[in-house]
Formats: structure tokens, C-alpha cells, sequence
């Protein structure tokens, strides 16, 4: 429960600052790509199965955001 009054009070502050949707959408993929690719030690095919993306979509986003 705490992950979710944390993610709450995240969200209303982006909402108030007026962050936009796709903004907000981006930044937390990225970070959240970022992270994970950390925790596998940079091995998509784990990255791929902990994200439950593509091999080939985990590829393009990493080039996309620049990871790694």
C-alpha cells in the first residue's frame, strides 16, 4: 500500500504542476527501462521477460531513451 499512496501523491503533483500525460508516460518508461535493465545487469533477453516486452521492443526503446 505504500508503493500506492507514494504513486498517488506523485501523480496528483505532476497533475497539479501540469505535467501532460504523454510527458509523464515517457519519462516513467524510460526510468522504469532504465531500472530494469539494471537489476538484469543489462541482459535483454531478462530485461525482456521481467518487462514482459519484445526482445526486439525492449531494443528500439533502449535506442530510443539512449540506454545504457
Amino acid at each position: 500500500m505504500v508503493m500506492h499512496r507514494e504513486l498517488d501523491r506523485l501523480v496528483a503533483e505532476m497533475v497539479d504542476k501540469g505535467i501532460h500525460y504523454a510527458d509523464a508516460a515517457r519519462e516513467f518508461e524510460r526510468r522504469f527501462l532504465e531500472h530494469a535493465l539494471k537489476a538484469t545487469d543489462g541482459s535483454l533477453t531478462r530485461c525482456a521477460t521481467l518487462t514482459g516486452l519484445h526482445r526486439n521492443t525492449l531494443t528500439r526503446k533502449i535506442a530510443e531513451y539512449k540506454l545504457r
